[in-house]
């Protein structure tokens, strides 16, 4: 009796003292500004300097993105440029000093060109062709110049071209006539692996030999083809294939006889593979339901590596070293934004550089996704991303978002998204559905939306919000549909094609007349425009007869939900007189319509100024039309 006596005492003393325990540690929820959750700060990029003392990324820790340095020995910054206007993505260090190579367009308009910033910080544009674009394609195998694609000769086509390094002189090395994509370039420059789209999913496989002149095709099969590298003693072109399969999985081509024969193969889509500088690994990139999963394979060894584990975050990304004794990653995930790494393979030392996350902000306050799955209308099964807001519960129904992503056959990941998070934990439901069409989940699933759009996806969409209807924390008549490009389209389609389901819309930068969309696409998707024609239809045939039909701008007058629309100037891709068409013709209806325009961005907001005025804007429309249903005027905003 006194053993079991003291027993109870231990566990009630345990118990009183985890409750203190839980009690200091744990604090109540806040609800944060778009300027606190907006002040995280986004880092990318990470090339090695020369004698791997410091890494090139970019930050957009001044507003918008500019480059920097980051020692590897104490994660010190140092600003390289300062624009305050258009964003600046690192590309690489030179192998063998100081200079780096920049990339920049012009507020969005995604007309890049390459850029040098020498050891004086003198910068300069390598690639000053104007209405042309400029694509960095790796460095060559004696280090004395750098391959570039560009559409300077022909708008539609894009041409490699090798720079030296020392004259910064071009020279024509592929011309394209034939409308191909240039994916793979190898070391000795005898080949090229080449791409031509058939569909949106199918691609042709070729490789060209520049010493013969001859072009041989490698797959067999109608099938989607990616060339993703070649083995550095040239001997063998590696790609990834879905060929004969529901997911890509990557196989090698042998030059010599022209046989092919399967590498690896995974559970889910295997989206790119290739081998570090030297040759002594190959990096795999796994689509694993909807976040990453890496494998560094050791080439002599014939085994993975063991990369680090992290609680509560996952690797996102690696790169290497050129002598391969360094590795830098990203650990991150939905719930948190990706902080930078580094890895001594050597040693097994390892160095966080980064901290981005607000320190303002309680890490346990945001909310990490979960991954679910409905039934939709025909039986399908759905997966999608859901965020419960941590102030949800039967006693505390919320509102709710149906999430969309761009597209089509883009995928919704378990990845950090500011915009989500600020949602949340002002408390809103999101379920980020990943209809029909979605990559991700085979080619089956993703070819199910071709020709067939403001349909069976929207169906998806609507059985996506009788999900969100039927779970208790939700408040089943607060549900709404949000979006972007293809998502703020679906938008727009539901409020147009389905008027009662959702309570409010929100159209970021979205498609609204697919007829005009499919004929102003750029020039550079020349390549593409085919299979993308094969898709959505073709704008110049009898089409067209289904693409109006599908146009949400030809049947405003169904809309009678509150709706906000957002959008870039600078887009190329979907135009802002897509946006002003729609906010006028939905308008005549006497319907809620608030306008947020930008004449400094393009296909999606990344200076945190406009970023902060556009999420902000969101949220007190939702609060206005969604949670608290008043309606009132809402001016428009032209920033």
């Amino acid at each position: 009796m006194k053993k079991l006596l003291i027993i109870l005492c231990l566990v009630l003393l345990w118990s009183c003292k985890e409750e203190q325990k839980a009690t200091e540690t744990v604090e109540p929820l806040k609800t944060y500004t778009i300027a606190q959750m907006m002040d995280n700060e986004a880092v990318g990029g990470g090339s090695f300097s020369a004698d791997n003392s410091k890494l090139l990324v970019h930050s957009n820790r001044s507003g918008i993105y500019n480059a920097y340095t980051i020692a590897v020995a104490d994660g010190s910054m140092e600003a390289l440029t300062a624009s305050d206007s258009s964003s600046v993505f690192t590309t690489s260090y030179f192998p063998n000093d100081e200079r780096i190579l920049l990339s920049k367009d012009n507020n969005g308009d995604e007309i890049y060109q390459i850029y040098l910033r020498d050891t004086t910080g003198t910068i300069t544009n390598l690639t000053p062709y104007e209405g042309a674009r400029a694509n960095f394609y790796g460095w060559s195998k004696d280090e004395k110049s750098f391959y570039f694609g560009s559409n300077k000769r022909n708008p539609q086509y894009t041409d490699v071209y090798k720079m030296d390094i020392e004259t910064f002189t071009p020279s024509l090395i592929y011309q394209n006539d034939e409308g191909l994509d240039v994916g793979e370039i190898s070391d000795d420059e005898q080949y090229f692996a080449l791409v031509k789209p058939i569909n949106t999913n199918d691609s042709d496989l070729f490789l060209y030999s520049v010493a013969e002149g001859e072009m041989k095709k490698v797959n067999e099969t109608q099938s989607g083809n990616s060339p993703e590298d070649f083995s550095k003693d040239g001997k063998y072109l590696y790609y990834t294939t879905d060929d004969g399969g529901e997911f890509s999985y990557l196989k090698r081509y042998s030059i010599a006889d022209g046989t092919s024969e399967k590498v690896l193969e995974k559970d889910w889509d295997i989206m790119g593979s290739y081998f570090t500088r030297s040759g002594k690994y190959r990096v795999t990139y796994i689509n694993e339901d909807a976040k990453n999963a890496i494998e560094v394979f050791d080439t002599a060894t014939q085994q993975n590596i063991e990369l680090p584990q992290f609680d509560g975050g996952d690797i996102t990304s690696v790169g290497f070293s050129k002598d391969d004794s360094m590795m830098r990653f990203y650990v991150g995930g939905s719930n948190t934004p990706s902080n930078l790494h580094t890895f001594n393979l050597g040693t097994s030392e390892q160095n966080k550089l980064t901290d981005v996350l607000n320190e303002e902000i309680v890490p346990e306050h945001l909310v990490k996704a979960e991954v679910i799955r409905f039934s939709s209308f025909d039986g399908t099964e759905i997966p999608s991303i859901y965020y419960k807001p941590h102030q949800a519960s039967e006693e505390n129904p919320v509102p709710a978002l149906v999430w969309v992503h761009g597209g089509p056959g883009g995928q919704s990941r378990q990845n950090f998204s500011s915009l989500i998070q600020y949602m949340v934990n002002h408390g809103y439901a999101i379920l980020a559905v990943n209809n029909r069409g979605s990559s991700g989940y085979g080619k089956t699933f993703y070819q199910m939306d071709d020709l067939n759009h403001g349909d069976k996806d929207l169906k998806d969409c609507v059985e996506g919000k009788n999900w969100l209807a039927q779970q208790p924390e939700i408040d089943a008549e607060k549900i709404g549909i949000i979006g972007g490009s293809y998502g703020g389209y679906m938008t727009m389609a539901a409020l147009t094609f389905a008027p009662e389901e959702f309570d409010v819309g929100v159209n970021i930068f979205g498609v609204t007349n697919w007829i005009r969309t499919l004929k102003s696409i750029p020039p550079w998707w020349e390549s593409f425009k085919d299979a993308l024609y094969k898709e959505l239809g073709d704008p110049y045939s009898a089409d067209s007869v289904r693409l109006k039909q599908i146009s949400p701008l030809f049947h405003t007058n169904k809309v009678t939900k509150p709706l906000i629309v957002l959008q870039g100037s600078q887009d190329p891709r979907v135009l802002q007189v897509e946006s002003d068409e729609i906010v006028a013709s939905v308008r005549k209806n006497g319907v809620p319509v608030e306008y947020v325009l930008f004449e400094d961005e393009g296909h999606g907001f990344v200076k945190k100024e406009n970023q902060i005025t556009a999420y902000s804007k969101i949220l007190e429309f939702l609060d206005t039309h969604l949670k608290e249903e008043i309606e009132k005027p809402i001016e428009d905003s032209d920033i």
